[in-house]
């Protein structure tokens, strides 16, 4: 795959970093990671649901951070030092990760359970009333009096 240097564009334009960040991860989309598995999945018409198969963690192993536009979850096994183990096969996969995801605009996450090793975040986008679509009157072409201001004028003498 081309290598694209957006270095020249970063210095010509101001505001755009985010966009030209957004770039770059998705230029190198090959080296993303693949574990944790995950599903995305809308459940309303502003409503979305992160589903991560965290088999073996528990809530305490598991962390979810939101800093500006991005959904950071970490997750860190605590080693059980009194009960150590000795295993003859270990296919459950419990090492360290962490995920991120790119939340668009006015997206927050409004909670989050962990239940039969799946940890499902909640996720709603609540667009602000000044941001919303509303609808314009059109006036008439017929000419309309100008409102009057009642009141009264007091001159200095």
């Amino acid at each position: 795959m081309r290598q694209f240097d957006l270095a020249p564009l970063y210095r010509s334009t101001v505001g755009f970093d985010r966009l030209f960040s957004a770039l770059d991860q998705f230029v190198s989309a090959d080296a993303a990671p693949t574990y944790p598995p995950y599903n995305i999945e809308r459940t309303g018409e502003n409503a979305y649901r992160i589903t991560v198969a965290v088999a073996g963690f528990t809530d305490s192993d598991l962390a979810i951070e939101v800093k500006e536009n991005a959904l950071t979850l970490k997750g860190e096994r605590k080693s059980d030092a009194d009960k150590p183990a000795e295993f003859l096969h270990q296919g459950i996969a419990a090492r360290a990760f962490e995920r991120r995801f790119q939340l668009a605009d006015y997206v927050q996450v409004t909670g989050a359970t962990l239940e039969n090793g799946l940890l499902h975040i909640d996720l709603v986008r609540e667009i602000p009333e000044a941001k919303k679509p509303r609808q314009i009157q059109i006036a008439s072409g017929r000419a309309t009096a100008a409102p009057v201001i009642e009141g009264s004028v007091q001159q200095a003498a």
